[in-house]
């Protein structure tokens, strides 16, 4: 089979509830972050369950995004890669993914259970604590097997999420290497500013293989403070500069940053090495009653499906933005990391 877009990131069931603020407080944590479980968290997941109101929806944040494209995309567009295990979650991820098309290959952990991931809802604030679990063990062997391989080299893009740095940045680098060879573009996604503040070796090693690279101004910030020759008060535009001058394998093609800003107006950096150009441009979101705001939970992955869609279908940038910002705009007016039914269309 071929597919134009092969995404690659770490599946998780979200326990997505309705908490108060001294919730959060209770286990240290923060709004508007994300987290790796600690020991001093597991309770959580168990404490959510039993809450009234908790939802189980399909979740990781590669996942979203693969799941938002398919959405825009015609049938059989997209293939998402990933580690579970064999138990009920799994199915559940697996009939999620079907009800929209979007196609899996999993790497089957027989001993170890899917992933998880509790997404505490504080009003417009939301705090992420993931527990990889079979997630976890993803190995650069699932791409290499013949059949999998195959719809790697026949894919158009790629699409990488962050947190995947986590897990198996040689799998990242594998299929970043054949993205550079084969001159096709790779979309990574910071995904968290854990990320850039406590993976920073791995990060630095995956973003010479990246064509676009998607984050937000915490992620931005976060970057900022652990790399050299940046400040934690850095100017966004100049730190996105920065990220998008650093060496790139393929020259045969520009980098482009994208900073989202929640409701401010993205920033978008492009540079071209070979002129030396650099394009900045400030792209405004799309407006939105509070009033039709239900749940902000995976609105920078839809974001990033829009976006990555619009690329597929061979969209400049300034369109792929608008879908992005579109494709989000849809997604927070439903619960959960998801999207309308009937399927809405983009237009222009």
């Amino acid at each position: 089979m071929s597919y134009p877009l092969v995404c690659l990131g770490n599946p998780l069931l979200d326990l997505q509830v309705d908490v108060e603020k001294s919730f959060l407080d209770k286990y240290d944590l923060k709004e508007n972050d994300a987290i790796l479980v600690e020991e001093k968290h597991m309770p959580i997941f168990d404490e959510v369950l039993k809450m009234d109101g908790v939802k189980l929806v399909a979740g990781g944040a590669a996942q979203n995004t693969a799941r938002g494209a398919q959405y825009v995309l015609p049938p059989k567009s997209v293939l998402y890669f990933g580690s579970v295990g064999k138990d009920v979650y799994a199915d559940k991820l697996s009939e999620a993914n079907k009800s929209v098309g979007l196609t899996t290959s999993y790497m089957v952990q027989d001993d170890i259970a899917t992933g998880k991931c509790a997404a505490l809802i504080n009003g417009q604030n939301r705090s992420l604590v993931t527990d990889l679990a079979a997630a976890n063990h993803f190995k650069p062997s699932h791409l290499e097997k013949p059949e999998n391989w195959e719809i790697v080299k026949n894919a158009k893009y790629f699409y990488i999420g962050g947190f995947h740095l986590t897990v198996s940045p040689e799998a990242i680098i594998k299929l970043g290497e054949e993205a550079a060879a084969s001159n096709k573009p790779l979309v990574l996604n910071f995904s968290a500013p854990f990320i850039p503040r406590f993976f920073k070796d791995a990060l630095d090693k995956v973003v010479p293989y990246t064509d676009y690279i998607i984050c937000n101004e915490s992620e931005a910030a976060a970057y900022a403070e652990s790399h050299d020759g940046l400040e934690k008060d850095t100017p966004l535009e100049k730190i996105a500069e920065f990220i998008a001058k650093l060496p790139k394998v393929n020259t045969k093609s520009a980098r482009t940053v994208i900073f989202t800003q929640g409701t401010d107006s993205t920033l978008v950096v492009s540079y071209n090495a070979e002129s030396g150009k650099i394009d900045t441009k400030q792209y405004p979101v799309h407006a939105l009653e509070a009033s039709k705001v239900t749940d902000t939970n995976g609105a920078g992955d839809a974001f990033a499906a829009g976006f990555v869609a619009g690329l597929v279908e061979g969209k400049e940038l300034d369109t792929a933005i608008d879908m992005g910002h579109w494709l989000a705009s849809l997604s927070i007016q439903e619960v959960g990391p998801s999207y309308p039914f009937p399927k809405q269309t983009y237009s222009a």
